[in-house]
């Protein structure tokens, strides 16, 4: 054996071991294109494309994320509520909103039962998905460094809402 072969191996090893780390598993690989009867909104990828915008169809379907600073609602500060874009299943109240420098919408709570998470290992970082519990639609991530009450920031791409305000009783 020589050192250029046992060096060669090693890395070989350790670079498999990182990329299996960090390779997303085959449900968190996957993009909510197609009809899912996991869900209450279940549509097909061609129906999803005809509802929404490429922007939205991107997001909510693809796991894709919108520019920062680019959502008209991250200036939103009337009292309402923020739904998904696909679904239109109630995800924010106002109240909750916060601005937290990051370029998106951000909350400290979503509305119970409004959203589902899961684990994502893409982008060779583990964080946690925020989904619609309705369409499954991706809405963004939630980290632990948010304000109180909760600690927590639901970093939410702007696209993948859409922007209910509240009626004068």
């Amino acid at each position: 054996m020589t050192k250029r072969w046992l060096l060669g191996g090693s890395l070989a090893a350790v670079g498999a071991a990182i990329a299996s780390r960090f390779a997303p598993s085959g449900h968190e690989a996957r993009a909510t294109t197609a009809a899912d009867p996991s869900f209450e909104v279940s549509k097909s990828e061609a129906e999803w494309r005809r509802q929404l915008t490429p922007a939205q169809y991107r997001v909510l379907r693809q796991h894709d994320t919108e520019r920062p600073n680019t959502s008209p609602l991250n200036h939103e500060k009337r009292a309402g509520t923020f739904a998904c874009a696909g679904c239109d299943n109630p995800l924010f109240a106002s109240a909750t909103k916060f601005e937290s420098g990051t370029g998106w919408p951000s909350f400290f709570a979503p509305i119970e039962g409004a959203i589902g998470t899961r684990r994502d290992a893409s982008l060779f970082m583990v964080r946690t998905e925020v989904h619609c519990a309705r369409c499954g639609g991706h809405q963004g991530h939630v980290f632990e460094d948010g304000p109180p009450p909760t600690g927590l920031r639901y970093c939410i791409n702007g696209v993948a809402l859409q922007f209910h305000p509240e009626t004068a009783a």
